[in-house]
This record gives C-alpha cells, sequence and structure tokens, in this order.
C-alpha cells in the first residue's frame, strides 16, 4: 500500500496577509494513528509516576512559558492576530493555569468513607482514563490547550493533542517546551492537520478513551454522533450568544466602558464575548451614546487586531451584510478598514433596531459585532436574554442587590457576571454552559478532575487485629 505524502502548509500573518510567517508539516492518517499508539503505550509508566512529580513538570513548563513569553506571544500573534500585549496577557493566563494544576499533584486523589462493618475499611480513589484526545480552536492559542492539557496530565492521562490548523506553529512551540520541562517522550503527542481528516482518526480510535473538544457547535454535534455510540466520554465546550442587561440605576460609564470591552476584546473572537446588551428605556439615549464614546476610542490596528482569517473576514462581514439587509440600523463602524486593506481588519461595529427575530439576535457573529435593544423594564431585559438556544455567559450591570441576585437565579447561563463584562475566567474556577453552549463535563477548577479521572471504590476486608 502506498504510503500517504505529508502536505506542507504555509501560515500567513493576518494583519498582513502577504506575510509567511513559516510553515508545517501536517501529518498522515498513518502518523496519527502510530502518536495515538504511542501515547497509549506511555501511558502506564506516566500513570504509576508520583501525582507530586507530575506537577513538578507543570511547574517547570509554568517557568518556561515565562521564559519563551515575549517570543511566545509574537508568533502566536502573527498567525491568529490578536495584539501582542493580548498575547501577553494569555501566555502569563497560562501560566497560572499550569501553576494551578501543578498544585493539584498534592491534592487528595478520594477519601476514607465509614464501613457498617468493623472489619472492612472503605474508601475512594480517583484514577485516569488513558489516552485523552484534546482538539483545540485558533482563537486562545495558549489558554484553551493549557486549561486542558494540564488538568489531563497531572491527573495521569497521557495527550494527543490536534491544535486549530490556523495556530499549528503556536501549538509546535507550546508542545517543544513541554519536552524541554521534562515531560517524558510522547505523554503528549501533538498532530497537525485538519479536523475533517485527522478528528476521525482521534474519535474513532479504540485506544483513546476521552475528547475534550473546544470549537463550533456544528463539529461538536458531529463528534457526539462519531463518539456517543463508541461509549467514551466527551468535553463539548461550544458556542455563546453572550447578553448584558444595563438597567436604569447601573453606573452607566462603568457599563458602557465594560460592555464595549466585552464585545471587542480580541476583535470579538471570544465565546464568551458579548453580543446582545439590553438597556433599560429610561437610560437608553445616554447608555448608546457611552458606547459609542468607548467604541470610537478603539484603535484598530493598534489596539485591536484583525480577524484571523480570510474565511472570518468574511463570515463577520456577510453577519453586518445580512443584518442591515433585515432591517437593523448599523450606528458605528460596519465596514472594512480601508487604511488597513493589507489585513482582515473590520471596524468595531454597533446596530440598534435589532428584533429578536433577526439572525443578529440569534447566531454567534464571532467578531466585533454588538447588537443594542431597548428595553423597558428589568422583566423584559431577562426574558429576551434567555431567549436564546446558548447558555454560556450574561452580565448585569445594577446597583440593586435584589434583581442582581434574582438574575443570578434567573440567567440560563453557566457563567454569571455583577457589573462585569461577559467574558473572563480564572483557573481556579469551573467554566462552561447551558444549552447548546457545553455538553457534559466543565473545564477548570476542582470541576476538571470529574472528566480528566474516574473513581474507584475499594473495600478491603479484615483490616481489625485480632488477639490471637
Amino acid at each position: 500500500m502506498a504510503t500517504e505524502t505529508r502536505e506542507i502548509r504555509e501560515q500567513y500573518n493576518p494583519a498582513n496577509t502577504s506575510e509567511c510567517i513559516g510553515k508545517i508539516e501536517l501529518h498522515t492518517v498513518e502518523e496519527t494513528e502510530a502518536k495515538i499508539e504511542a501515547s497509549g503505550k506511555a501511558f502506564g509508566e506516566w500513570s504509576r509516576m508520583s501525582s507530586v512529580a507530575r506537577g513538578e513538570i507543570l511547574h517547570k513548563m509554568a517557568d518556561l512559558l515565562i521564559e519563551h513569553m515575549e517570543p511566545l506571544a509574537e508568533l502566536a500573534s502573527k498567525e491568529m492576530g490578536k495584539t501582542v500585549p493580548e498575547m501577553i496577557g494569555e501566555v502569563k493566563r497560562g501560566a497560572s493555569i499550569l501553576r494551578y494544576f501543578a498544585q493539584e499533584g498534592m491534592r487528595a486523589a478520594g477519601e476514607v468513607l465509614p464501613s457498617v462493618s468493623e472489619e472492612k475499611m472503605l474508601f475512594t480513589k480517583r484514577v485516569p482514563l488513558g489516552v485523552v484526545a484534546i482538539i483545540t480552536p485558533w482563537n486562545f492559542p495558549i489558554a484553551i490547550p493549557l486549561w486542558k492539557i494540564a488538568p489531563a496530565l497531572v491527573y495521569g492521562n497521557t495527550v494527543v493533542w490536534k491544535p486549530s490548523i490556523e495556530v499549528a506553529l503556536t501549538g509546535q512551540y507550546i508542545a517543544d517546551l513541554f519536552l524541554k520541562a521534562g515531560l517524558p517522550e510522547h505523554v503528549l503527542n501533538i498532530v497537525q492537520g485538519r479536523g475533517s481528516k485527522l478528528g476521525t482518526v482521534l474519535i474513532k480510535s479504540p485506544i483513546v478513551k476521552a475528547i475534550s473538544f473546544t470549537g463550533s457547535n456544528a463539529v461538536g454535534q458531529q463528534i457526539l454522533n462519531e463518539a456517543g455510540p463508541l461509549n467514551k466520554k466527551i468535553q463539548l465546550e461550544l458556542g455563546g450568544k453572550n447578553a448584558a442587561i444595563i438597567l436604569a440605576d447601573a453606573d452607566l460609564e462603568l457599563a458602557a466602558r465594560l460592555t464595549i470591552e466585552g464585545a471587542m476584546k480580541q476583535t470579538g473572537q471570544r465565546c464568551t464575548a458579548t453580543s446582545r446588551v439590553y438597556i433599560e428605556a429610561s437610560v437608553y439615549d445616554e447608555a448608546v451614546e457611552k458606547l459609542i464614546k468607548y467604541a470610537k476610542q478603539i484603535k484598530v490596528g493598534e489596539t485591536m487586531g484583525p480577524l484571523a482569517s480570510r474565511q472570518q473576514f468574511e463570515s463577520v462581514m456577510e453577519h453586518i451584510a445580512r443584518a442591515k439587509a433585515q432591517g437593523a440600523k448599523c450606528i458605528f463602524g460596519g465596514k472594512p478598514v480601508a487604511e488597513l486593506s493589507h489585513g482582515y481588519y473590520v471596524e468595531p461595529t454597533l446596530f440598534v433596531d435589532v428584533t429578536h427575530e433577526m439572525d443578529l439576535a440569534r447566531e454567534e457573529v464571532f467578531g466585533p459585532v454588538l447588537a443594542i435593544f431597548k428595553v423597558a423594564d428589568y422583566e423584559e431585559a431577562i426574558r429576551l436574554a434567555n431567549d436564546s438556544e446558548f447558555g454560556l455567559s450574561a452580565s448585569i450591570y445594577t446597583a440593586n442587590i435584589q434583581k442582581a441576585f434574582d438574575f443570578i437565579e434567573r440567567s440560563e447561563v453557566g457563567l454569571v457576571q455583577i457589573n462585569d463584562e461577559t467574558g473572563g475566567a480564572e483557573p481556579q474556577a469551573p467554566f462552561g454552559g447551558m444549552k447548546n453552549s457545553s455538553t457534559g463535563f466543565r473545564e477548570q477548577g476542582q470541576a476538571a478532575k470529574e472528566f480528566f479521572t474516574v473513581l474507584k471504590t475499594v473495600t478491603i476486608n479484615g483490616i481489625r487485629y485480632k488477639k490471637s
């Protein structure tokens, strides 16, 4: 049988689309299968290593990440478009994630339980799953892989990781750093290629025991359909259509500034980005003026980077055109940046006169576009905020503590923010959504062990000493 030839892919800078920043060799199906098998063989020795020792490797990796912060941030910025300061923040966040999970190696891996028999000892013990497939997106090329890989490793699993092809160079840099940190060979294997080709290999391999994926709902559903019948453990983090509510008693300056930050940071390419804002009628005009004021302060090309690819650029522009065609009114932005035509730059964009029947109110744009709605009161705001197939994050700006607590209870999302923007996550806190935003287990924090381990219950009989 003929051996499949490796494809070589060139990576281009979305801020300057004529600049090739490097090349990456894509793996074949046979190479991917071999890497899965190698990770399977590495599992035995890795899983028997002390969890404290595994944690020490993560500590070393965190130190290396900070040591390589500037070149890694510059590479990732050129590969997917975030500004270098945004990428430096992501590298620091990655180091925090590694340090948090490094400490997991020193925490309890089970508990002792009382038995009805004085002759027995009863306890639980968490054990790793085996080989875990991790499939990550392009929008957070450092943080998202690390918040999956770090817990997988510290709990004793081996990993086959497929980063998005759009950030293949960044993925390889991270994988190389893990080896420098002392991670044994094949404990983490990286495979480079298109998800449509290699994803199926990962999903269907009998060696792979679990799949953790972050990406689109369409691909997530495909994974669920293919891996579910195979009885694999599945963790899916998918889309969002996140809403903010600004009530009349809110600090409007704070609310407007954070709403724009939530919508436009990372050029809106976050699953937690603020996509909709509902403003109480009595302060609507004033709040909209402030939203425009803060949108004007964004310097495209300096404080806001380009969209990550031509495909993403065309998708966002198509969403903007459709919103206009359906009757929404663009009050700011809405166009490519003419003087930055060498890159995939789009203006921060604000729409009013949006109805809930329009696509802009329902579909994830994944770009710097905010839909603004006028509502009569809090009750209408929360009803419309919940009127979505997604349920990842939501925020409310108010000085009313009763409404804030009511919002916590009634908001149909996994992440609730009070007087803060919809984005943001800390490594010690569980991350995930409701409805079509997530399937399966939460990520990060103590919740991570629920996905990356399984509990054994152990009974030892005859423990009581008896005098002869």
